[in-house]
């Protein structure tokens, strides 16, 4: 008989795209210290949307995403809307931007700022 195994899903996967972007945007700052967080407010069109912010420090309950060049932060209140999630960074004819690709999001706005569960 094999042992259980436990299973931790991923907070969020972070994109080369994206994490290079954090990296060079904490770079114009100037600040090594600057982490990306990323949260879920209630609001959009769609239910709820996403939040972007850069903050010096990560709070106790947060999960901390670590890649090469960044660290993304997520609340522990927006974690179970993120689980599985991957966070892209994307530039084209409707701007530049970062994107959450979200497979608990049942329905999503047109413009993928705002989704549903």
């Amino acid at each position: 008989m094999s042992a259980v195994q436990t299973f931790e899903p991923s907070a969020i996967t972070v994109s080369r795209r994206a994490a290079d972007k954090i990296a060079e945007l904490i770079a114009d700052e100037g600040n090594p210290a600057l982490k990306l967080r990323v949260f879920v407010t209630g609001g959009g069109c769609a239910g709820f949307q996403y939040g972007f912010s850069f903050e010096e420090s990560a709070q106790d309950d947060d999960a901390v995403v670590r890649t090469e060049s960044a660290e993304v932060v997520i609340d522990a209140l927006s974690y179970p809307y993120l689980v599985g999630s991957e966070l892209d960074y994307s530039e084209g004819l409707e701007g530049a931007r970062f994107q959450v690709r979200n497979p608990n999001a049942s329905t999503t706005c047109g413009c993928g700022s705002s989704f549903s569960v």
